[in-house]
């Protein structure tokens, strides 16, 4: 079977894999809401790496709502933490422009900006054939996300092929828990999966899934481009890989724990003066695992406990350097952080028993033991809810005061025949607004922030009960403020914005609102 074909065939299996697992496995909230454990490896160093962590929690369902959650932060270096949920694809994702952002469309671009978290949480995240830019940037967490088939060439393109591409005086940045997949090589118009140069440090990727692709990332984009190191990889696995497992040109990394499979011409290329510590790895039915390859610029190496399983080697050349059948340290790297190693021969279980998205952020803890998640809270001081118990539909003391509503403007998704939007601020009950369908949303807003703390949603007679699941979201950043079923008071913490939304996600009949009232306290 040919190369590119094989590649198909096992990508088009791993997809159908993902499908389900994405079906079968959610992570929940709590969980996602915090970095498992706090980050690992070179990101603890450089004053640590911890993303967003004490500032505003917002959710977005499109790429466009991430780049506004970005943009309305108060300044660039606002901590914030971006929940992801659904599909993010070049249809849903455009530029968004603002003072604390520098965003484009058709890429999740993290450029000129420090301080952010981006986590999938509840049915997952799938950035599809759409890449993650992060440029200029600093202390950036992603974790528990799904970026598959991202282009340089062909149609659609995003973020030069790369799944997640760092350049340009990058520090302090933790991928945990993600997968990343292509579904063929340069040929096929893919590039690498996790790509850093021009001066790119302190980066950690952890407990994650590369695979399906002709390159699994380089650091350094040229053996000129040296400036880039302090990487750590640790109980990754890489599957069904050509090359570049990483590809080191200079700096320093260490590599642990991680499980390689079906490396298909080369695996760790350590080059042009680079220096890798590898520690307890799993080399499995693959070729040339860790050397120096295409080049007659050396790397070096050193090498404690790992296992080479049906591994294969090519003869040495004037560019060709492969440090086995029987791999020897030629340097030797000394490590700033602590970190507990797995025996190499248990990390083929742990390592699938963790690694990837939608995997509950599950760890190791150093005997071949997965364990769940201990979280630190990173949650704000004063958090935007991110997935609040369900509301009492019909609380005993409603809300109380001015009805905002009434001097504001309305839209909505969409509205039946004989309904409008504005009905639902007329103060009549006997006008409403439908939907289209059984399901949409409608939302009050304002010409100038305004702050709300209690919402009253009101149903038309001879329609009670229609209502179903519901999600009150603060439109200006795609924040959860409260959800539940049926209509009534809600309330939540006092919230500054200009526009805010009442989506019904579900409905026992064709859901009518009557009045959609609005109240700062």
């Amino acid at each position: 079977m040919g190369r590119s074909v094989a590649l198909r065939l096992y990508a088009a299996l791993a997809l159908m894999a993902l499908a389900v697992a994405t079906v079968v496995v959610a992570l929940s909230t709590s969980e996602a809401s915090a970095a498992a454990g706090g980050a690992s490896g070179y990101a603890t160093q450089n004053g640590g790496t911890t993303g967003g962590a004490g500032g505003q929690v917002v959710r977005a369902t499109t790429g466009t709502a991430i780049h506004q959650a970005l943009c309305g932060r108060a300044s660039s270096s606002t901590p914030i933490i971006i929940q992801v949920e659904g599909t993010i694809n070049h249809g849903n994702t455009a530029k968004v422009s603002g003072d604390s952002c520098n965003t484009a469309a058709g890429v999740i671009e993290l450029k000129q900006i420090s301080n952010v978290t981006i986590v999938g949480v509840g049915s997952g995240a799938v950035f599809d054939q759409l890449g993650i830019h992060i440029r200029e940037a600093s202390n950036i967490i992603i974790q528990n996300v799904t970026v598959r088939n991202v282009k340089k060439s062909g149609s659609p393109t995003s973020n030069g092929g790369d799944a997640i591409g760092m350049e340009s005086d990058v520090r302090n940045v933790w991928v945990d828990h993600v997968t990343l997949e292509a579904s063929g090589g340069e040929a096929e118009g893919f590039d690498g999966l996790f790509d850093m140069k021009d001066n790119t440090q302190y980066v950690t990727l952890s407990y994650s899934i590369l695979r399906n692709s002709g390159r699994g990332g380089l650091v350094g984009s040229s053996e000129s481009d040296t400036s880039n190191g302090f990487i750590t990889y640790h109980h990754n696995l890489y599957e069904n890989i050509d090359s570049r497992t990483p590809l080191l040109r200079g700096g320093v990394a260490h590599i642990y724990n991680n499980h390689y499979v079906s490396l298909n011409e080369s695996g760790i290329n350590s080059r042009a003066g680079a220096r890798a510590r590898v520690d307890n790895n799993y080399f499995e039915d693959s070729k040339d695992v860790l050397g120096t390859f295409y080049t007659d610029q050396a790397g070096y190496w050193q090498v404690n406990g790992n296992t080479f399983d049906n591994v294969t080697w090519s003869a040495r050349g004037s560019e060709n350097n492969p440090a086995g059948p029987n791999p020897t340290s030629n340097t030797t790297v000394s490590i700033p952080y602590s970190y507990t190693l797995d025996a190499a021969s248990c990390v083929p279980s742990v390592v699938s028993q963790t690694a990837g998205a939608n995997k509950g952020l599950r760890e190791s803890d150093g005997s071949c033991t997965p364990t769940n998640p201990q979280p630190t809270d990173p949650q704000p001081t004063d958090p935007e809810p991110t997935d609040p118990e369900p509301t009492d539909p019909e609380p005993t003391n409603p809300p109380t005061g001015t009805n905002l509503s009434l001097t504001a403007d309305s839209d909505g998704s969409s509205k039946a025949s004989g309904t409008s939007y504005g009905n639902v601020r007329d103060g009549n009950l006997s006008t409403y607004w439908s939907p289209s369908g059984s399901t949409g949303s409608i939302s009050i807003k304002w010409g100038s922030a305004t702050t709300v703390s209690a919402v009253t949603i009101r149903e038309a007679a001879g329609s009670t009960g229609a209502i179903g699941a519901w999600r009150l979201v603060n439109a200006d950043t795609g924040a959860v403020l409260a959800s539940g079923n049926g209509a009534g008071a809600i309330t939540f913490p006092a919230t500054s914005l200009r526009k805010i939304t009442f989506e019904i996600t579900s409905s026992s009949g064709t859901p009518r609102v009557a009045e959609f009232e609005t109240y700062a306290g």
